[in-house]
């Protein structure tokens, strides 16, 4: 009985790559649920602390492809055990700044060492999952972000409330270098290189999976030429405007724009980001569901197109509103809809990116950065010039739309980092 209980050991691996992404964004939400506090300490405007907000995402964007280069060509372990080392010690250090230069400068070092994360992650799916398991091996990774951001409220918060604000980052630090520990001493790159994983399971997965041993150049011409990836990125960049609102001004929003007290706005946080966890773990099963049935392509489209259009609804609804329920169960569906959207980004990237998936991701995800870049740095500026924190809600609400109206363009049945020995004439028929 005992053999049949054992959990296999690519799921482990997704175990992992959970807690991996629970404690990144426990720590990136960190910073706004104790926002309000830092503004005090320091007497920071809002501009202000959109500067501190944005110095991180500026890092972050601008580090992503070539951490995303370096896990394809070195393996992703040892990139990720650099990612979370190099950032549980500058989280950590955000609990020492005394002022506004050096809170902006410890959150672009921050910002430089989880740059990566997403994009290694991704590369570890496409080593460890085989191919009809992919968006399951997504599902992991997208609980993992919205448990820590749902969690954070009552954790940072709690901490915050007892020990003060910078307690938290502290806290936070430690928790990440545990998480290293843990890689360094079990995680390998591939099933192979596993001692305890059995030979069926190493066959199934290296016999199906989207990964292939051989090494190739990043075909970076190839690859910018291709409109459907222009698509993909300008698609990414729209969601990732939204999804800097609900990671790093949310709080700010319900306490300041609609009157919630910090009591309020941390029971009310965590039931939000709840709603992404619930999403990330149905992904899986409604994607592979949707994929059979319609096709990769197809798939794909809809899901993100359906997606896109009901959050553009529930963001336009929770702007006009002034009941605190409505507001909340707008931002509730809100949060379902980002997680499945980021998701279905990322594993449409496993689609195509073959054996160069953490350096697609990582373009991908440097596109979406640079619009959380934008939004830190706008939301601050608009809410200041206008004195409403509505004002900049309408621009994220057109970019929503823009962001479906992408997914046009979108075929996910086009492998466009191909094998060495495949020629040009196949890039349209590789799947």
């Amino acid at each position: 009985m005992t053999p049949s209980l054992r959990i296999p050991h690519r799921y482990r691996v997704m175990i992992l790559l959970y807690f991996l992404m629970l404690i990144t964004y426990l720590d990136r939400t960190t910073i706004s649920l104790v926002g309000l506090r830092i503004k005090n300490t320091f007497h920071l405007s809002n501009t202000e602390f959109g500067w501190v907000l944005s110095a991180f995402v500026l890092a972050y964007a601008l580090f992503e492809i070539p951490a995303g280069l370096m896990g394809d060509r070195l393996g992703q372990r040892k990139v990720l055990l650099r990612i979370v080392m190099w950032w549980s010690i500058f989280t950590a250090l955000t609990g020492a700044v005394t002022g506004l230069t050096s809170l902006i400068a410890i959150r672009f070092l921050f910002g430089m060492g989880e740059a990566g994360a997403y994009p290694n992650s991704c590369g570890v799916i496409s080593r460890w999952m085989p191919k009809s398991e992919s968006s399951r091996g997504m599902s992991f990774l997208g609980m993992g972000a919205p448990t820590g951001a749902a969690i954070a409220p009552l954790i940072v918060v709690s901490i915050a409330s007892a020990y003060g604000w910078r307690a938290p980052f502290f806290f936070n630090g430690i928790l990440g270098l545990i998480w290293v520990l843990i890689c360094w001493l079990w995680f390998r790159n591939n099933p192979g290189e596993m001692k305890s994983i059995s030979t069926a399971e190493k066959e199934l997965i290296e016999q199906n999976r989207n990964f292939d041993t051989h090494r190739q150049d990043f075909p970076w011409k190839q690859v910018l030429k291709n409109p459907m990836i222009w698509a993909l990125f300008t698609s990414y960049f729209c969601v990732q405007w939204a999804n800097y609102f609900f990671v790093a001004w949310m709080p700010n929003y319900l306490q300041e724009g609609k009157k919630f007290t910090e009591q309020q706005m941390k029971i009310t946080t965590p039931f939000i980001y709840s709603a992404g966890i619930v999403s990330a773990f149905l992904f899986g099963i409604i994607t592979d569901t949707v994929i059979k049935s319609k096709g990769r392509s197809a798939g794909r489209k809809i899901i993100s197109i359906v997606l896109f259009g009901i959050m553009s609804i529930a963001i336009f609804i929770s702007i006009l509103a002034i009941n605190h329920v409505l507001i909340i169960i707008s931002f509730v569906v809100g949060s379902f809809c980002l997680v499945s959207i980021v998701l279905n980004c990322f594993s449409t990237c496993i689609d195509i990116g073959g054996n160069r998936v953490s350096t697609l991701t990582g373009a991908m995800n440097f596109c979406g950065q640079i619009g959380a870049f934008l939004m830190s740095m706008c939301f601050g500026k608009i809410v200041d010039i206008t004195h409403s924190f509505e004002s900049p809600q309408y621009l994220m609400l057109g970019l929503l739309i823009v962001g479906g109206l992408c997914w046009l363009k979108v075929d996910a049945s086009k492998r466009v980092i191909l094998k060495p020995e495949m020629g040009l004439s196949q890039q349209f028929m590789a799947t």
